[in-house]
């Protein structure tokens, strides 16, 4: 009796802690997040910009949006790593000057990375977080 009453104290303390702990690794992915934000608001903004005949991603807090639902604690972990990686890696493709590209040469950037398996799947997870948060 007394080993079940221990097990029932630690098991408890564990998951007494849980909440903590994913609390913590959001909040270090919402620095990260920070660090990468303006690319993402970037490609975001290129692929629905404003003066077209949708919503454009700015007016729609889009970026804001795939925050939010990213760090939703029913959110996978590894794609919330993935929407992370992906912006990094397009910034280190692009040397750190994605952000201040013009239309044309992001719309270059973005095509070369389309090319790639892995900037492929990337931009797609933002067109449809993008897409989700617009509509």
């Amino acid at each position: 009796m007394i080993t079940k009453r221990r097990q029932f104290l630690i098991w408890g303390s564990l998951l007494g802690l849980s909440p903590y702990l994913h609390a913590k690794s959001l909040q270090s992915y919402e620095k990260a997040f920070r660090q990468i934000e303006p690319t993402i608001e970037a490609v975001q903004e290129h692929m629905f910009p404003s003066g077209s005949k949708l919503p454009s991603a700015k007016s729609m807090n889009a970026t804001q949006f795939l925050f939010e639902t990213v760090t939703h604690q029913s959110f996978d972990r590894d794609i919330r790593a993935f929407v992370l990686e992906g912006a990094k890696e397009l910034e280190l493709r692009e040397k750190g000057r994605f952000v201040l590209m013009n239309h044309q040469e992001k719309e270059k950037a973005l095509r070369a990375y389309e090319e790639t398996a892995y900037g492929r799947a990337w931009l797609s997870r933002i067109m449809t977080l993008t897409m989700e948060g617009i509509f």
